[in-house]
């Protein structure tokens, strides 16, 4: 088994930050929660909000929260113009982030779209509730950045990063 890739199962919450889509609509969603069920991880809660600082901070921290989810995926709102606050809603909500999941997440998007793939303000890192920590991950809503983001770096280290928050937050 290649290193850091484990077998434990994740509850992924799955939320959307939009002011046009629908859930039959989303087709990044759809993609994402395909990518996440073929690697084994399941998908306990989905919605979308709209572009709303309150509206994303209040699902987000609901979730982070609750027993069926063990990771949160957010798609949608990470770019350059006004409207997408999604980190700048969520970043000041993370204990701690991870750099080099958007540090690899821009990489690997510049092999596919070139210098465009700077506009990408994707992020990742947790949520700490004490007893619980919980991932979570900010994703363009580009149906080809979701299934980059979730194939190729979400899903093959989700249970392990599940494994390390599980153990910290045990000692």
């Amino acid at each position: 088994m290649p290193h850091g890739i484990s077998h434990t199962s994740a509850k992924v919450a799955l939320l959307t930050v939009s002011d046009t889509r629908t859930l039959e609509e989303d087709v990044s969603g759809s993609l994402a929660i395909s990518e996440l069920q073929t690697a084994g991880h399941s998908v306990t809660k989905r919605a979308i909000v709209r572009d709303v600082p309150e509206e994303i901070a209040t699902l987000v921290s609901t979730w982070s929260s609750d027993e069926l989810v063990d990771a949160i995926v957010v798609t949608g709102g990470t770019g350059p113009a006004r409207r997408d606050i999604t980190p700048d809603t969520i970043v000041p909500m993370l204990a701690s982030v991870l750099p080099g999941f958007g540090e690899l997440f821009r990489q690997l998007s510049y092999e596919e779209i070139g210098a465009s793939a700077m506009l990408s303000r994707a992020v990742a890192g947790w949520i700490d509730n004490g007893s619980k920590r919980t991932p979570i991950f900010l994703l363009p809503g580009s149906p080809k950045a979701v299934t980059l983001a979730v194939s190729k770096l979400i899903a093959p280290q989700l249970g392990h990063l599940l494994e390390i928050c599980t153990l910290e937050a045990v000692e």
